[in-house]
């Protein structure tokens, strides 16, 4: 017998029968980057931030099909295998699987599994921070999931948006923004995969709530930096020289001013250095930028689309002329992110003083803001140059969810 079995594994191997089940719950969780086979068309894929996705490769109405089975951190090694070979099935009987997967979807995902599938996607592979990350998903637990936790993400209605906003508006003013944020990211994730048709319901929830205080208002212009890393992706997906200005904007912590006005003269690619005219400050002094390898590779970008380095490094559409405030105000609002751009620049003193040791004098410093006194100033001489070239690497590292450790900064 053992002779017959034997037998029978050399047979199908000559006939080229792929091995089943070669993942284990343990390779799922360690493999590295790339893509990884079970067997029977279904793959782990594992990208370099860590976040990893099922995936089957199947032949429909005779042509090869990859689809999605989301993501590993939710759907475990067994519930893949078993929605992987419910849709073979599907595929052998002449259905579209890819139809059947989403419309099972559509009618049973619920707001909880979306968010929880936004944080393991774009959060958790992002947001170096541990607690930015626990925190993320624990205000909607906290908040939201007592109200529409259970709900289809398809159902959720901007009534039930202000239920859950309502009583913390007024009195936990900067975590109802937080949550309004996040319900946003995830019911635009939700509508971008396919769950969920109509606006979203948190676009002008405002008018059915009270009016905040003046001071809340001016501190709400400053996007929470926190949720930045989940943001940035979201901003570079976006076409358009707003797009880069902006992200350009963030990264160098300028006045968009000063970004919309931005020469290639003023640029020095080789000493990593943006040298502002006093002409263009708002204080009337020449300022240095120092540039970061992101900020560096946007600059590549916007070259690469006009062409030149000639002139403006921002161009508007029209010859000659800068792009309008306008134009990155509405990449803010085509996103829905309820900030301006010059609330980055607020985001940026925040991020530094809650996570890195910079003095007052570099931060400052960094923001171009003026020493209103006239004998600090006389002693003050220097720009402090270097360490603020230190502390914009580790902003860049941060924004973009590359990693790098908080550094001594003291003046």
């Amino acid at each position: 017998m053992a002779d017959t079995r034997k037998q029978g594994a050399e047979s199908s191997a000559r006939r080229g029968r792929h091995p089943v089940n070669r993942l284990t719950a343990v390779q799922v969780r360690n493999a590295p980057p790339g893509r990884h086979a079970d067997g029977n068309g279904l793959y782990l894929e594992v990208d370099e931030s860590g976040a990893r996705r099922w995936l089957l490769r199947t032949v429909v109405h005779g042509r090869r099909r990859h689809i999605g089975l989301g993501s590993a951190a939710l759907v475990p090694l067994s519930e893949a295998r078993e929605k992987a070979r419910s849709l073979r099935a599907i595929a052998r009987e002449g259905g579209d699987p890819v139809a059947e997967r989403d419309k099972h979807r559509r009618q049973s995902m619920t707001f909880e599994e979306a968010a929880r599938t936004v944080h393991a996607e774009q959060v958790e592979p992002h947001a170096r921070n541990a607690k930015h990350r626990a925190q993320w998903i624990s205000t909607l637990e906290t908040y939201a999931y007592p109200t529409i936790g259970k709900t289809p993400v398809h159902a959720v209605q901007q009534a039930d948006v202000l239920r859950i906003l309502a009583p913390i508006w007024m009195t936990k003013p900067e975590t109802a923004r937080r949550v309004r944020q996040r319900i946003r990211t995830v019911l635009d994730w939700a509508r971008a995969s396919g769950l969920r048709d109509g606006p979203n319901p948190v676009e002008n929830v405002e008018t059915g709530l009270p009016k905040q205080p003046t001071g809340i208002d001016r501190n709400f212009a400053a996007y929470p930096w926190a949720d930045l890393p989940a943001l940035m992706p979201r901003i570079e997906a976006v076409d358009g020289m707003g797009a880069l200005a902006l992200r350009f904007a963030i990264l160098t912590a300028a006045r968009s001013g000063e970004v919309r006005g931005v020469t290639w003269d003023e640029i020095d690619t080789d000493a990593k250095v943006w040298a502002i005219p006093a002409s263009r400050m708002k204080g009337g002094r020449a300022h240095r930028v120092p540039l970061t390898h992101a900020a560096l590779a946007i600059l590549e970008a916007a070259q690469a689309r006009t062409g030149s380095r000639q002139g403006l490094v921002f161009p508007s559409s029209r010859p000659g002329k800068p792009l309008s405030d306008m134009t990155l105000s509405a990449v803010l609002r085509r996103l829905q992110v309820p900030a301006t751009v010059h609330g980055f620049r607020s985001t940026f003193r925040d991020w530094a003083s809650e996570r890195t040791s910079a003095s007052h004098e570099v931060m400052e410093a960094a923001l171009a803001h003026v020493i209103p006194s006239k004998v600090e100033r006389a002693y003050r001489r220097g720009d402090v140059f270097d360490k603020r070239r230190t502390l914009m690497e580790q902003w860049a590292a941060y924004a973009l969810g590359t990693g790098g450790k908080v550094v001594e900064l003291r003046a």
